[in-house]
């Protein structure tokens, strides 16, 4: 059969949850687009589970948070131990109340995450090309469809011509090794296992368990249910040799060192950690996202929410080049955003996970020895510090930093802007606004009527008086100019505000 040829305007490679959170924007948005993968249907597998406040704020802004809560397990709490025994517990949910609309950490399977995404595509009127394998891909700049990807099918093949590419098709990119890019890092010395277990003892089932050892580390994820939970843990290859880690090791050392038993497991994996980044995030036309661009340890429950926030960054951004709204030079911030999140992360996960898993004989004391003195006395505190709240920001993805230019940043009185580059702190009431899906201005209080019609009129954007509900990182008297994604873009008086906003915007 003869080679069919499509064009659009973008091609996604990959219907995982980044790829297919990256279609829904941009359908959402009104950008024709494609969105491609080998499989023949979503992920069956769990696979990754949580989802931390800031991607909870994007399928919110989506429109489809209310499945999303229906269909998911919340944790409130974290519970902290060494080995067999239980050591405190930090009520994660009650620091997070007041920052997000979603406190606590969300758990839904990947599996459920990418259905919800697929049903949300089809509802605004676009499919995924299933059994679409990429076999090549060429660019061509002087080309005004400067992509050219070829895909095998089971009917014969299919040719996109395409303005831009994502390659959004995991740790073994197709789209990455077609571009040539680096993928920069190490791979860790463990084994990891994965059970969707049932009839779980031993671990609180509504909360998140961490439990270090001399030897292993053990993760706990509730997964609904009365007794379900998805436990994550290591082995050091040296304890396994060259053999598979079956399920029934796993069982005997969670048994003999945790004292967790369960009873039939619904999924059960093994695998290796890579801690590793693309040397680029965007190669001309070509984008990376998600496991595509970086991947890292399950510590944290951070991978895929990094992945989500990947394609929610550049789903806006394309869409404000491909309709008119800004230069070709915008979209070289999603690298010079994204990738230092995803360097920052795979630097915190890597030192946390070596601390935790160090075979070093000093490591391993002061795990089995100050950890079980230590443990009690800090989460014990920990909820009664004034800063602890920073603590569920920085887990919970809300607190990720973009670098803004001074300009954007107008000092006051010696004060420097110190939300401009930040996702818009929550105040109660301003996070529905953003449903707009635009640029907007928002103030909160200290400004005449005056002032709010003149930056309305001159940037033609809305402008959103709101109450500030004794937020304390935003203040009266200023004007903020605030992303379609939701992050600062710039903050001013109202005397510079129309040319501050202006300049933020063609940045």
């Amino acid at each position: 059969m003869a080679e069919r040829e499509i064009q659009t305007d973008v091609l996604v490679v990959g219907a995982g949850p980044t790829g297919l959170m990256l279609a829904n924007w941009l359908a959402k948005l009104g950008v024709p687009m494609l969105v491609a993968d080998g499989k023949s249907e979503p992920t069956r597998e769990s696979r990754a589970l949580g989802l931390q406040a800031r991607s909870m704020e994007i399928y919110d802004q989506l429109g489809v948070i209310e499945r999303v809560l229906t269909e998911s397990t919340v944790a409130q709490k974290l519970v902290f131990g060494y080995e067999s025994r239980e050591l405190g517990r930090v009520p994660i949910g009650r620091l997070g109340r007041g920052v997000t609309p979603y406190p606590g950490i969300t758990f839904l399977e990947q599996s459920r995450n990418e259905q919800l995404l697929v049903d949300n595509l089809t509802a605004l009127g676009s499919d995924v090309l299933w059994q679409h394998r990429l076999t090549a891909l060429d660019v061509d700049l002087s080309e005004p469809l400067p992509v050219t990807a070829t895909f095998a099918t089971n009917d014969g093949g299919v040719r996109v011509r395409a303005r831009y590419c994502v390659g959004a098709d995991g740790g073994s990119s197709t789209v990455r090794s077609a571009r040539g890019i680096a993928f920069e890092g190490i791979t860790n010395a463990h084994t990891f296992y994965v059970s969707d277990a049932t009839q779980v003892q031993g671990l609180a089932n509504d909360a998140v368990n961490i439990r270090p050892g001399t030897e292993d580390f053990l993760l706990g994820f509730p997964m609904g249910g009365d007794s379900d939970v998805r436990l994550i843990g290591t082995v050091r290859n040296s304890d396994i040799g060259g053999d598979e880690l079956s399920e029934d090791t796993v069982r005997r050392r969670l048994q003999r060192i945790y004292s967790v038993s369960y009873g039939p497991s619904r999924w059960y994996s093994t695998y290796k950690v890579h801690h590793r980044t693309a040397a680029v995030f965007r190669d001309g036309p070509v984008f990376l996202a998600g496991d595509a661009a970086h991947v890292h340890s399950p510590v944290g429950a951070q991978g895929m929410n990094t992945g989500l926030q990947d394609a929610h960054n550049l789903a806006f951004k394309l869409a404000d080049v491909l309709q008119g709204r800004a230069s070709e030079g915008y979209l070289d911030r999603y690298g010079a955003e994204r990738r230092p999140v995803a360097r920052r992360l795979i630097s915190t996960t890597d030192r946390l996970f070596g601390i935790i898993t160090s075979a070093r004989p000093v490591a391993r004391t002061l795990r089995r020895l100050i950890l079980p003195v230590l443990a009690p006395v800090a989460t014990n505190i920990l909820p009664r510090l004034k800063g602890a709240p920073r603590l569920f920001e920085y887990v919970s993805q809300v607190r990720i930093h973009y670098w803004m230019s001074d300009e954007a940043k107008e000092a006051a009185n010696g004060r420097r802007g110190k939300v401009v580059g930040r996702r818009l702190p929550y105040t109660g009431s301003n996070f529905e606004t953003l449903r707009s899906l635009t640029w907007q201005v928002h103030a909160y209080g200290g400004i005449d009527d005056v002032a709010v019609h003149h930056v309305r009129s001159a940037l033609g954007l809305d402008v959103q008086v709101l109450p500030l509900n004794g937020n304390k990182k935003l203040h009266p008297g200023y004007f903020y100019l605030v992303r379609p994604d939701g992050f600062v873009a710039a903050e001013s008086l109202p005397v510079n505000a129309v040319s501050t906003f202006t300049a933020a915007m063609a940045r």
